[in-house]
């Protein structure tokens, strides 16, 4: 019994290799096939469909670049100015404490600014509440 069970356990292991063999076999076939077809012609459609997805992925990608170049400009100018307007504003400090009537004018625009500021949030939450309220 024990050696029958042993026979039968060979066999399915056989059989299975055969079986992995001949799914190989029609797996190949099926690629030698797609290359023969496309050798005559039968199969253009289909890879001109590829060629162009691939140049769409590709001018896609490109684009992506472009866009990604673009934005690092954009923040390396943004730093510039930045670093520009910290001086200025320093300098108009050191300007500001050395004249007094220059140091008057920029404490009222300084209060101009934050009341300005004040005024435009109290608005924008006054919007929101009533936008609320309504919706």
């Amino acid at each position: 019994s024990s050696g029958i069970n042993a026979e039968y356990g060979e066999y399915c292991k056989t059989k299975g290799n055969i079986q992995a063999y001949k799914e190989k076999e029609e797996l190949l076939g099926s690629v030698y096939q797609a290359n023969s077809y496309s050798k005559n012609g039968l199969n253009n459609r289909r890879s001109d469909y590829f060629l162009k997805e691939n140049e769409n992925i590709t001018g896609a990608d490109s684009l992506t670049n472009d866009a990604i170049s673009i934005a690092i400009a954009t923040k390396e100018n943004l730093y510039a100015q930045r670093t520009n307007l910290s001086g200025i504003s320093g300098k108009m400090g050191t300007i500001a404490k050395k004249l007094p009537l220059i140091g008057g004018l920029m404490n009222k625009i300084n209060l101009r600014s934050r009341r300005d500021s004040i005024i435009i949030g109290s608005v924008i939450t006054g919007c929101l509440i009533l936008m609320f309220m309504f919706s």
